[in-house]
């Protein structure tokens, strides 16, 4: 088939949209950074492309809660067709401000309606800004799409209200797909963790895999020299983060 089509949601705040869909690009798809007013008026159909992304930034200044103006706008705006993408059997992933987004619109982890959330995330554990690479595994036997063939990984995270919370009742059912790791295999406490997520989850997705997202930043490793130790030789090519857009566009190919 031709490439597959991304569409790489943007709104005021949105900073990450061109290393996503560069990433995308790299990896074999066409991708458009596109603004939600363009879905709203209809100069743009969700329908028209394969793979829906929520890249990271900072929409509408995270007031309120961060993501939360931005799915409050896609869900009363567009909720119609990003349901019916979904149950076509696309793919969406959210990183960062897109994982909030996500979970706050109710698109993960599958909540009923906006209000019947079985999750949040929060203020971090230290009260401010977490800036930093962290270690990542995969949790094995995971249904998500876009990890598939990957164990570990090695990621920077950019965010300040990181923290997924859940109750003890919900947690044993929450397909979680991303913990954070430390790199001798023991326990994932802060700075390891950055956030302070409740059992090292960093990221979740929906039960049929295809839509998945994740806190660190995959767009922001695909390459060796983006490693921070690279001129010392560390890091590998392509980057931790690059099987993530391949393995997306390898389904969207199916």
């Amino acid at each position: 088939m031709a490439n597959p089509r991304v569409l790489i949601l943007r709104g005021p705040g949105t900073n990450c949209d061109r290393e996503t869909a560069f990433a995308f690009e790299q990896a074999g798809a066409a991708a458009a950074p596109v603004h939600i007013n363009r879905l709203i008026s209809g100069d743009e159909r969700l329908g028209d492309y394969d793979i829906l992304v929520i890249p990271g930034g900072f929409t509408y200044g995270d007031d309120i809660a961060a993501g939360k103006v931005l799915a409050n706008e896609l869900m009363l705006r567009l909720g119609e067709q990003v349901h019916r993408f979904i149950s076509d059997g696309r793919l969406v992933l959210g990183i960062c401000n897109g994982f909030q987004v996500m979970v706050k619109a109710g698109i993960l982890p599958g909540a009923k309606s906006r209000e019947e959330y079985d999750i949040t995330l929060t203020n971090n554990d230290s009260n401010r800004f977490e800036c930093r690479w962290v270690h990542l595994n995969v949790v094995p036997g995971s249904p998500c799409v876009f990890t598939r063939g990957i164990e570990r990984m090695y990621l920077p995270v950019a965010h300040a209200e990181g923290k997924l919370v859940t109750s003890p009742q919900v947690l044993p059912s929450l397909p979680v797909a991303l913990r954070y790791d430390s790199p001798d295999g023991g326990t994932a406490t802060y700075p390891l963790n950055p956030n302070g997520s409740v059992a090292d989850i960093a990221g979740i997705c929906d039960a049929t895999g295809r839509v998945f997202a994740l806190m660190p930043h995959p767009e922001r490793y695909i390459r060796q020299m983006q490693h921070p130790r690279w001129t010392r030789g560390e890091g590998g090519e392509p980057g931790d983060g690059f099987g993530i857009f391949t393995n997306a566009v390898a389904f969207a190919r199916g």
